[in-house]
């Protein structure tokens, strides 16, 4: 085994070029008010999982959903893939409340989210 295993997936993120109306539908499919409600970002708790709506993809340019890898140490497991044959798109940086994400490439361009909790 290499590295440390991740925590599994628990984060999905959702680019959205309509907040309100991508807000409405996401609230009906999940059945509970946002915890988060910004005009930036929209997330939900539920069934053990993090669903966040972003307007526009946001600064990192989402086209399509990404999923988030829960991981220990977001540093490592960058070079870990990396060195794998992953290229970093977004390189780890702090989004607020000790959370670090990154993203990478697969060979086959899939966007990898990863995150890590402090």
């Amino acid at each position: 085994m290499t590295g440390a295993p991740t925590e599994g997936i628990t984060t999905v993120l959702h680019p959205v070029s309509d907040l309100d109306a991508a807000k409405a539908v996401y609230t009906a499919l999940l059945g509970v008010q946002p915890s988060t409600d910004g005009p930036y970002y929209v997330g939900y708790e539920a069934a053990g999982q993090h669903i966040g709506l972003v307007p526009g993809g946001g600064p990192q340019g989402m086209t399509s959903p990404v999923a988030y890898w829960h991981v220990p140490d977001i540093e490592a497991k960058v070079a870990e893939v990396e060195a794998a044959g992953a290229t970093v798109k977004d390189a780890p940086r702090d989004v607020g409340g000790g959370r670090l994400v990154a993203s990478v490439v697969d060979p086959d361009g899939n966007v990898l989210g990863l995150v890590q909790d402090r």
